[in-house]
């Protein structure tokens, strides 16, 4: 698999689609102070999601904030009202990018076998395409992608703390990503990712 480079400003696919990756969007000291902000102040909930016909835990913690109900999984998620320090990183990130977005999944990975398999964010009320922004707490962890039709195309980015994801156009389409488990020895690590739901 090919390995991206910290670069700014600058597509990373080769095609079908846009994903951006902005190392330093957050200083170190605001990204502790969100990190054990949200740590403490969220409502964290492990999820039951089918796998293969069984139920079995969610391998994070989630906890969603917004104006509108995000069904994924088939599950509804009813929002709770936003954190200031959540609405404040919405006003940046809406200022600086010129998107929208209402509702904010907060993902928790304790561990290195805390994960997430591979999937795509095309829900329906998310739009044909929808512009996610990813902000990341914590430890460095390892987010891969691969081509949905193309299996010569794998990418793979090292997300570190303090850094921002954006993926947008048609690579929810294209696309799919996943955040996989590892066996090296890996401190907690937070995922803010920004959507519209329509």
């Amino acid at each position: 698999m090919q390995l991206f480079p910290n670069m700014d400003k600058q597509n990373l696919l080769p095609k079908d689609g846009e994903l951006y990756y902005y190392p330093n969007f957050l200083t170190k000291e605001a990204e502790k102070y969100l990190f054990d902000e949200l740590k403490v102040c969220s409502s964290w909930e492990q999820e039951e999601i089918k796998i293969f016909g069984k139920n079995v835990k969610s391998p994070r913690l989630t906890s969603y904030y917004g104006t509108k109900t995000y069904t994924y999984s088939s599950v509804p998620h009813p929002p709770k009202p936003y954190p200031t320090v959540l609405l404040n990183l919405i006003a940046r990130l809406e200022r600086e990018h010129k998107l929208k977005f209402n509702s904010v999944l907060l993902n928790f990975y304790r561990d290195g076998k805390d994960s997430m398999g591979w999937h795509q964010d095309n829900e329906r009320e998310l739009g044909a395409e929808p512009a996610i922004a990813s902000i990341n707490l914590g430890a460095t962890r390892k987010f891969s992608f691969k081509h949905c039709t193309d299996k010569q195309a794998k990418r793979n980015l090292w997300l570190e703390g303090g850094s921002l994801v954006l993926m947008k156009g048609s690579i929810q389409h294209y696309w799919k990503h996943q955040l996989p488990k590892t066996s090296l020895p890996v401190g907690e690590r937070m995922n803010l990712t920004f959507r519209h739901i329509q």
